[in-house]
């Protein structure tokens, strides 16, 4: 990995946080457990830290980045892993069933930014028939909210599509220093 001072800081207007801490890094490895026979989808890959876990244990990854200021600097950070596709383009219009192939299911593992982390999850469950397990970043918020239990105030229309389509359960929350910037809320984790 290279020095600190040579990755692009985090956008402020993408509500960028960049994941640093290899604890937490370590614990979404191990809850996605990739396997080397296996396609994986990164939603956001930022500066590449979890990366560079997925691409030593799965057999495949994807990542897709929306930012393409990052391109260059993931380019050159991962020139040599044969085992890794970049697609720098909008996960809320990706074709992820057409990026995975020639797979034809991929598992997904994501730090979602938080504003559009409820669209990216009707984006995941709309293609759910080459998308299996997900192990997804969010605002703890957020997590709470898609796990809402029926006649709670935070029930409402995530809650009731993420019901209807996938089985749940909270992992493990994250502190806000685990991020570069550090976000003003924390997140949870959530398979």
């Amino acid at each position: 990995m290279k020095d600190e001072g040579a990755e692009p800081y985090p956008s402020k207007r993408l509500g960028q946080h960049f994941l640093r801490d290899q604890r937490t890094i370590q614990r979404i490895i191990e809850a996605l457990n990739p396997q080397p026979h296996e396609t994986v989808v990164e939603i956001g890959p930022g500066t590449g830290a979890l990366t560079s876990a997925l691409v030593e244990r799965a057999g495949r990854v994807i990542a897709v980045e929306f930012d393409n200021k990052l391109a260059p600097f993931l380019r050159d950070q991962f020139a040599g892993a044969a085992n890794l596709k970049l697609v720098i383009a909008d996960a809320l219009t990706t074709d992820f069933c057409a990026e995975i192939l020639p797979a034809s299911s991929a598992r997904v593992v994501a730090n979602l930014p938080y504003n559009i982390s409820t669209a990216i999850l009707q984006r995941l469950i709309a293609q759910r028939a080459c998308l299996g397990e997900m192990v997804l970043m969010l605002q703890r918020e957020v997590v709470e909210r898609v796990l809402a239990p029926p006649g709670t105030t935070d029930r409402g229309f995530i809650s009731v599509l993420v019901e209807a389509y996938c089985e749940t359960e909270k992992l493990f929350d994250v502190a806000p220093g685990a991020f570069r910037p550090p976000p003003k809320v924390w997140s949870s984790v959530m398979r």
